[in-house]
């Protein structure tokens, strides 16, 4: 693991309560799930169990597994959102990360808010009902910032350390 994607996994676990193994996954806010929710967001998540541990991208023969890295209520509407990640640049490449942010659904559904290859960093600033801005990190000095339309999340801007930046071509 690079030391950037260790500050930053660092920084998300600070800032947004990191969850890792035990029996029931919790925030600091109280926000926890039980072992089925956990089973259902992996598989929300398109993961499979291989060798003892949930798996996003099967194809890698090295994979770490997926991890539910965080459990809180990102968009303020009392439900909570979670952060699936996996390691590997297999599937994911230089950023050897892959995320995907999944919220909870008032009928009990989980639903796959956003998915990329990187390391997510939830922003102060907001989209549409509340959602927060994504950068996504990764190599480089330039990172996309994606915003939620109400619908999708999708590319807004680009920044680096909280100033606007123009990405190399």
């Amino acid at each position: 693991m690079t030391k950037a994607k260790a500050m930053a996994l660092a920084a998300l676990g600070g800032a947004v309560g990191l969850v890792t193994g035990g029996s029931l996954a919790a925030a600091p806010d109280g926000t926890s799930l039980s072992e089925a929710e956990k089973m259902a967001v992996f598989k929300t998540a398109k993961a499979v169990q291989r060798k003892g541990k949930w798996v996003v991208c099967a194809d890698d023969p090295n994979g770490t597994g997926a991890t539910i890295e965080t459990v809180r209520d990102l968009n303020g509407d009392g439900l909570p959102e979670v952060v699936v990640t996996e390691g590997g640049s297999f599937c994911y490449g230089a950023a050897e990360m892959g995320y995907q942010l999944l919220s909870k659904q008032a009928n009990g559904s989980w639903r796959v808010m956003s998915r990329n290859s990187g390391i997510p960093q939830f922003l102060s600033s907001r989209g549409a009902n509340g959602w927060p801005d994504i950068s996504v990190g990764g190599p480089g000095f330039c990172f996309p910032v994606e915003r939620w339309n109400g619908k999708v999340y999708t590319l807004h801007r680009f920044e680096y350390e909280g100033k606007r930046c123009n990405p190399p071509r």
